[in-house]
């Protein structure tokens, strides 16, 4: 923990992660707020998928493309446009009646205008601290990431239930207009400028390291996705059991990036980290079927596979850090985000589908699934994956001929 104080009382740290995380907190917030609203306003929880569906696939088709446009125009006016953009999207959602195809318009551009905050702000981190502190400030990130989604769900399901949903979008709008600004006038955002990356989109894709970030990715947020589907539907919506299962799964998460994020990371850091994963979720599947579905136990199961989650995010932070051009790193991260989106797409449908089959018994093993095929990825692609121990994770400095005159 020494460390991590050391970490925060560099200048600004403390200042950037608190800004982007309130900026961020909206992310826990908004599809169970448009879900609880729409199925309100249209009586049918499919029109309200329907809703989700579409803000969904917004968010994972702009990321890359907003991420990148920071190289182009710059951070604080590509921000400031799509906060504005998204914020105007969800006043409609909220205010206006409308059918299914306007509410469903409406949700695509609120997810095509997510400001791409996540991605600014893992590329501004290696510009504000030293190469020693960069690994242990990517951990920091991934854990303390975990506030939102403990806390986030809980604030807009009280809100909506208690007030109603169009407070709660309101609410959302609210936090998001000021985070945003918060965020956005931060010195750092105006201080840092990405290079205008002067290859083709979607080119830094195929970088090794940057495929094998996205796909690990998109294969532990399916696993997360699909444990939030198992829980729910273990517990029930009505109860508080399945709130605080999925709260201690995220305070796993959040304890083990605070715990291991000083470890060194080698070529084999992701699939150990998986491997933990992978085996609190086995865990969690056997329990259920053995010893019975409790909250004792399904929750014992989940700290452990929690614990992993965030080093593995860490880990996926740094190689891309290190292994890309600064003018790329916002993209790379971008194209990481819409893998973890997808993924969470799939692991929730997958897990859907499992659960009217066979119970939600089987989505904790579709769960496991999805951890288990990332941890096998993750060793048979080693050597794929950078050593980084004792080593700079700073971006790669662009460089370009200089004319010289004879």
């Amino acid at each position: 923990m020494a460390g991590y104080r050391e970490l925060l009382r560099t200048a600004g740290v403390a200042r950037i992660i608190a800004a982007q995380l309130t900026a961020r907190f909206p992310n826990g917030m908004t599809s169970l707020a448009i879900l609880l609203h729409v199925e309100q306003m249209t009586g049918s929880y499919g029109a309200a998928g329907l809703v989700l569906a579409a803000a969904s696939v917004g968010q994972a088709t702009a990321g890359p493309v907003t991420s990148r446009w920071m190289g182009r125009w710059g951070m604080r006016r590509v921000l400031t446009l799509t906060t504005a953009v998204c914020a105007t999207a969800l006043l409609a959602l909220a205010l206006i009646p409308m059918g299914i195809a306007g509410y469903m318009a409406f949700g695509l551009v609120a997810g095509l205008s997510t400001p791409p905050v996540q991605s600014a702000v893992r590329t501004i981190y290696p510009k504000m601290v030293n190469a020693r502190q960069l690994t242990a400030l990517f951990s920091l990130d991934a854990s303390l990431q975990e506030i939102i989604w403990i806390l986030a769900p809980v604030v807009i399901t009280l809100v909506a239930t208690q007030v109603g949903t169009v407070p709660a979008l309101l609410l959302i709008v609210t936090i998001l207009a000021a985070g945003g600004a918060w965020f956005i006038l931060s010195p750092e955002v105006g201080r840092v400028r990405i290079p205008r990356s002067r290859r083709a989109f979607g080119k830094v894709l195929g970088k090794p390291v940057v495929l094998l970030a996205t796909v690990t990715g998109f294969l532990l947020i399916g696993a997360c996705a699909a444990v939030e589907a198992a829980v729910v539907a273990t517990f029930g919506h009505g109860g508080l059991e399945a709130g605080l299962v999925l709260a201690v799964f995220s305070v796993g998460s959040l304890a083990g990036g605070l715990a291991f994020g000083h470890i060194p990371m080698g070529p084999w850091a992701m699939a150990r980290r998986m491997v933990v994963v992978a085996s609190g979720l086995v865990a969690a599947t056997i329990v259920v079927g053995g010893l019975g579905a409790t909250p004792w136990w399904v929750g014992a199961c989940l700290v452990l596979a929690g614990v992993g989650i965030a080093p593995a995010l860490a880990v996926m932070f740094a190689m891309t850090s290190a292994s890309v051009k600064f003018s790329e790193t916002a993209e790379a991260y971008g194209w990481i985000g819409t893998g973890q989106l997808i993924g969470a797409a799939l692991g929730s449908a997958i897990a859907g589908f499992v659960i009217d089959g066979r119970g939600y018994a089987g989505a904790y093993a579709a769960a496991a699934g999805f951890a288990i095929v990332g941890a096998i990825v993750a060793a048979a692609c080693v050597r794929g994956f950078p050593d980084l121990r004792g080593r700079d994770v700073s971006p790669i400095p662009d460089t370009e001929p200089v004319p010289i005159i004879t």
